[in-house]
Formats: C-alpha cells, structure tokens, sequence
C-alpha cells in the first residue's frame, strides 16, 4: 500500500464552479476525458471536501472504464441456491484448516479484539474467511476503476456508487494513500473483510496503533475492523447467535418471518407450533426461517446476534455459513 503525502494533504481554494468545471473538462484525458459527470463530480468535491481540483483530474486522469466490471454487475442472477447447495460452498476442509492457521497465527490479536468488542474471534476470523479466504481473494479491480465505472456508467445504482467514490477519495485522503493503487472487488469491496469505503470510514479502526487504518495488508487491523463492526451493529458479548427448533401443526409455516428482520417472537412462534432447542424468553425477538438441508427442511430462530450478521451481508444464508463455519473452527482447534 503506497502512502502518498502530495495530494492527500494539499486543499485547493474554492475559485468558483465554473472555471473548475471548465478547467476539468480541458485536462481529464483517457476514458473519462470530457465526461460532464465526472467534471460536475470534481467540482462538488473541490467545493464540498476542499480537494485540490488539479490533483483529483489526475487521478480521473488514469481512471478506466471497465466493461468487465458492467458485465459482472448486468450479469442475470443465479437461480437461488438451497441451503444444502449454498452450505458446501463455505464450509469446507481447506476453508476451516487455513481458518484455524489464522487463527493461530493471529491469536492474541483475536484475543485483543474479543476482550474490546465482545465479538468471539472465531466469529471475526469466520467472516474474512467467507469473505476473502483469509487474503486470497481480495479482488483485483482497482477500486477507482472500479467506482468510476459503476458512478459514472451505470445509471440503475450510479448514485450509490458515486457517494462510494466520494467515501474512497475521503479515506484515501485521511490515510495519505495512493488512490490509484488500492484494489477490491468489481463493486469497490476492499481488503480482507471486504468493506466499502463507507463502512471503512464509519467502522474500521487503526487496531495496532501504527497512525494508519490498512484492512489491505494488515491482519491486526483487519481484525480490529472486523470486530468494530459486529460491535456497532449490535452485537452482545455472551448471546447465542441461533436456536434450532421443532414444529409441529399446520401453522407453522405461517410463523415464518418475511425479510432478515428479528419481527417475530419466541411465543408467538410457540403458539404456531414452534419449540426451541433452547431456553428462550417468550418475548425474545427472533428471525424465524426455513432452510433446505440435505435431510429435509430445517427451522431456525435466529437471535439478536444472527441478526448483526446479517448487517455484514443481507442473507440469512450467509449469516448462517458465518455462524456454522466458526463453529467447526473452534471445533477443529480444539477450544472449550
């Protein structure tokens, strides 16, 4: 990660929308060259972020418009997969054997992290195991190629995108790095938990304390950021995540919540045919859902904690990979 302390750190004076705007249009060059938009965009972060217009048209300079990155984005969604498709994907022997060399290679950072936010390292080190491999799979789009293409030539999510953008030229000025040499996936996820430059401003910290916040290459502040974000989302320290339950009756689809949010509770569950396999308070607010798994459907409750997953990634399947994935980690390390 290349720190650059040239246009990171200088402001340009505010001399007026109009000579920007014009001065922009005259110097991008290369595939952004005379965009309206990308000329309208400098301006408002020279007026609005105090940025030095002549050093943000030279990253719009080398910025390149992906067609890849529109293909993957435009691309028809999969047919859904069932759980018992989706499951085998995460949860593998190779997945958990490396999540436990992480572990060990990273534990008293894990330890460090538990200890500050409540969040079990198993849990934070299943996340960036689902999400990169632990480092494998970082993407390698750069992010401002990345942001560029879907901010400026993707209309269905382009606003999106561009409040991403400002968020990636915001953080890359505060941590006096180089733009153009941060890479993420085709959508701008970065590093090794995957965070947009939004949730990397909102909830990434400097973990080891060394004046810089690197998710890229920097496991401890990976870690660290990982464990920020269950913890701002509403993660408790000691909770269980889920709880399986039996059903019985003809009503108990009906119990089933529409969406990730916990809007149903233990009794009315209950009084649909619903039991826990666990003690559970009757006013306890759950997700209740079905997953098809390889002996049948399964019914779960997912409690305040499996919510907070699901903040990381609006799934319920993907929390639960989260959730089964750490749990056979701290089944193969061998931890009570």
């Amino acid at each position: 990660m290349q720190v650059m302390r040239g246009w990171a750190t200088r402001y340009a004076p505010w001399v007026g929308l109009v000579s920007i705007l014009g001065t922009v249009q005259e110097a991008l060059a290369g595939d952004y060259e005379g965009s309206p938009q990308v000329a309208e965009f400098v301006g408002e972060m020279t007026r609005d972020y105090g940025f030095a217009g002549e050093q943000l048209m030279g990253v719009f300079r080398e910025a390149e418009r992906k067609q890849a990155i529109l293909d993957a984005i435009s691309r028809p969604a999969e047919r859904v997969k069932q759980w018992n498709e989706y499951r085998p994907m995460f949860i593998t022997d190779a997945r958990i054997a490396r999540g436990v060399d992480f572990w060990r290679q990273h534990e008293a950072v894990l330890a460090r992290a538990e200890q500050e936010y409540g969040v079990p390292a198993q849990v934070i080190v299943s996340i960036i195991g689902v999400e990169t491999f632990f480092g494998r799979n970082t993407g390698n789009y750069r992010v401002i190629d990345a942001l560029s293409t879907l901010g400026f030539d993707y209309p269905p999510r382009a606003e999106f995108f561009r409040k991403e953008l400002r968020e990636f030229l915001l953080l890359a000025r505060e941590e006096q790095i180089d733009p153009l040499t941060l890479k993420g996936s085709y959508a701008g996820a970065m590093g090794l938990p995957q965070f947009m430059p939004s949730s990397f401003r909102a909830y990434a910290v400097d973990f080891d304390g060394d004046g810089h916040i690197n998710i890229w290459t920097n496991p401890d502040d990976a870690i660290g950021s990982v464990a920020s974000y269950f913890k701002r989302h509403g993660w408790v320290a000691g909770e269980p995540v889920v709880s399986r339950a039996d059903v019985r009756g003809d009503q108990v689809d009906s119990g089933l919540t529409t969406g990730i949010e916990p809007t149903k509770t233990v009794g009315e569950l209950r009084a649909l045919g619903w039991s826990s396999h666990d003690a559970l308070r009757d006013d306890m607010p759950v997700t209740a859902f079905r997953l098809e798994g390889d002996n049948g459907p399964e019914y779960w409750m997912g409690l305040k904690n499996f919510y907070a997953i699901t903040r990381y990634n609006r799934s319920v399947m993907y929390a639960m990979a989260v959730h089964q994935l750490s749990e056979q980690l701290v089944q193969a390390r061998g931890v009570k």
